[in-house]
């Protein structure tokens, strides 16, 4: 759907669900760090307080996980996470170009977007990568983690909670550097608001 020049990319239900899943990353991240780096003399939180946060923000994003999930398999947000391999090597090199140069010369948007586009080839696979690979292992983790009596005991002579904790842990932190580029990359627009505003009205 357009009008006047204007493009709808994001319907209600996926600005629902982008809304519900910023906040409850946030309160991992937090309650995360607080977890992973909190010691007797010094909590940003109170440790227990923390765990019972992260473990409902966990709950709450998995489950919003699955409405993203399904939500992309029976409406047309799916034709935007169609992998294309053929000259994709070509396309992710000339986006990269105007993020490093091209946009710093106000030179013309390679990829500009449109009712049948709605990310830049970086931003398609970066996305694809984070939200079909990332979030699924932190998720799968996360349960596991909630529950230890379903990980396996010992992995190679090392603790198997241990071995999931790490990967839980690791796959977090790149999900936070995601979220700081992805913030960084919404700013990139005619106004450093626009993509903001597009993603609480609908309208690009």
């Amino acid at each position: 759907m357009s009008t006047e020049g204007k493009v709808y990319l994001y319907p209600i239900w996926l600005r629902i669900w982008h809304a519900i899943n910023a906040l409850g990353i946030l309160v991992l991240i937090y309650t995360g760090l607080n977890m992973q780096f909190a010691r007797p003399d010094f909590e940003l939180l109170r440790f227990d307080l923390a765990v019972t946060l992260h473990n409902f923000a966990g709950v709450i994003v998995s489950i919003n996980y699955l409405i993203f999930f399904i939500g992309n398999l029976v409406t047309s947000n799916k034709k935007y996470y169609r992998i294309k391999p053929k000259g994709l090597r070509k396309r992710l090199l000339k986006q990269l170009r105007f993020y490093t140069y091209g946009m710093f010369k106000n030179e013309e948007v390679p990829y500009p977007i449109s009712e049948k586009r709605k990310f830049n080839p970086v931003q398609k696979y970066t996305y694809v990568a984070v939200m079909y690979l990332m979030v699924p292992i932190i998720i799968v983790t996360g349960i596991a983690l909630l529950f230890p009596e379903l990980i396996i005991e010992e992995v190679y002579n090392m603790s198997g909670i241990f071995l999931t904790a790490i990967l839980h842990a690791i796959v977090g932190f790149i999900i936070s550097i995601f979220l700081i580029i992805h913030l960084y990359f919404a700013t990139i627009g005619k106004k450093p608001v626009s993509n903001f505003v597009s993603i609480i009205t609908g309208w690009h």
